[in-house]
């Protein structure tokens, strides 16, 4: 399993979460099969997702598909974003 992890500010969790569920980059379609959407307990502005992938190919692909809308001059929900592909080696249930 491979995942892609993206964390940024944004200036407005709600008016950031309405354009999440609006899906721009075609979650599913890039081939998501889970994602979790977290935010920082003393900053409920600082949004983390993870979107979990079969393969690193489609993590990379969907990581180009949201570059190319954090570059768009029209986007400005979220700023200094940081993105990486992470696998997993390890998941234990306790």
């Amino acid at each position: 399993m491979v995942t892609l992890h993206i964390e940024h500010p944004t200036h407005d969790f709600d008016t950031w979460k309405r354009a999440f569920d609006s899906d721009p980059a075609g979650r599913q379609r890039s081939g998501v099969r889970h994602y979790w959407v977290s935010r920082a307990v003393d900053d409920p502005n600082y949004v983390m997702i993870d979107l979990t992938f079969d393969t690193r190919d489609q993590a990379e692909g969907l990581l180009r598909t949201m570059e190319g809308i954090w570059g768009r001059p029209d986007h400005g929900l979220t700023r200094h974003q940081q993105a990486r592909i992470v696998e997993v080696v390890e998941r234990v249930e306790l």
